[in-house]
């Protein structure tokens, strides 16, 4: 789970909450996410500047695909979502980890519902390029996600896509993948496990939850891409009861995602529908690359040499 449940809420309810909230909004930001624009609306000056910092530029003559409204009255954690208009409320969050997800949340259920040839599909994982092809990482909370992702980003023949959120289309024969952020909401700890980037990260300015905003191209001395060409996946679990490594088939990995609940905690709408939609995107992602599942029992440097190795055949 995220840590926070989501009410949806009607129309009706949404203007309501419009006519209170609105007066306490103090700053008003519009992010291009993939070619959506995100409106943040919210009283929080840290918000505002990590969300500029975080996501790119978008014009404030183009109209929003949906807005977040982020916003404290005093009261408890409180997280509705308006889904015909794409609108999040927010209130009384102080994290902006959750903000940005539930941005990047409402974008992906925007682009679910947005019917062309040319439908984008979100995934809730990390992405690193390679020569020209990437290795996207997707596992649940805790299965070491970021710690790999960092560990390969210290060898310079790998690039910086996402480390949290990406996008993908699916063509006839291949699968191009989208960065989602501007720059990567870092943790500190990365630096205590993998030492090259500490003197980077020491340099971020952190917030209560021990994060914050790092530009990609210093901290990898610009080694950062916004889109490739998908060619392998790695499925993250930590069972000790299983083995550490071993490829596996489309069915055994859309399996695996419906089990760990698409590995996606970020999920505004959860329906029969939904499933179905991202149960069929995986299915077909899945198969037309080699998936595998990393058992990340191991130590850290194990597991990063078995998907070093995987990128180098």
């Amino acid at each position: 789970m995220s840590g926070y449940e989501v009410e949806i809420i009607s129309p009706e309810k949404k203007e309501e909450l419009f006519q209170e909230l609105v007066v306490k909004v103090k700053f008003e930001r519009k992010a291009n996410i993939h070619g959506a624009c995100v409106k943040l609306l919210t009283d929080n000056p840290d918000f505002k500047e990590e969300w500029e910092d975080n996501f790119k530029f978008m014009n404030e003559d183009i109209r929003p695909h949906t807005k977040i409204f982020a916003i404290n009255d005093g009261g408890d954690l409180h997280v509705m979502y308006e889904p015909i208009s794409n609108t999040c409320i927010i209130k009384n969050c102080d994290y902006y980890g959750w903000i940005k997800s539930i941005a990047l949340a409402a974008v992906s259920d925007f682009f679910e519902d947005y019917h062309s040839v040319h439908r984008r599909y979100s995934v809730h994982g990390s992405v690193v390029d390679y020569m020209g092809h990437a290795i996207a990482i997707i596992g649940p909370p805790g299965t070491g996600k970021t710690t790999l992702t960092y560990g390969l980003l210290q060898n310079n023949d790998f690039n910086y896509i996402s480390d949290d959120w990406f996008f993908a289309r699916l063509f006839d024969n291949a699968v191009v993948i989208y960065s989602s952020e501007k720059n990567s909401y870092i943790r500190d700890d990365i630096a205590e496990v993998w030492k090259d980037f500490a003197a980077e990260v020491n340099k971020v300015k952190l917030d209560v939850k021990g994060r914050g905003i790092a530009d990609v191209n210093t901290l990898f001395g610009g080694r950062s891409r916004e889109s490739s060409t998908l060619k392998t996946v790695v499925l993250l679990e930590r069972d000790s009861n299983k083995p550490p490594f071993m490829k596996i088939d489309a069915d055994a990995a859309v399996d695996f995602m419906v089990e760990k609940d698409f590995c996606n905690p970020h999920q505004l709408i959860r329906n029969d529908r939904k499933f179905e939609l991202r149960k069929n995107f995986f299915r077909e992602i899945f198969s037309k690359l080699d998936v595998y599942i990393l058992n990340t029992i191991e130590t850290p440097e194990e597991s990063l040499n078995r998907i070093k190795n995987l990128a180098t055949r």
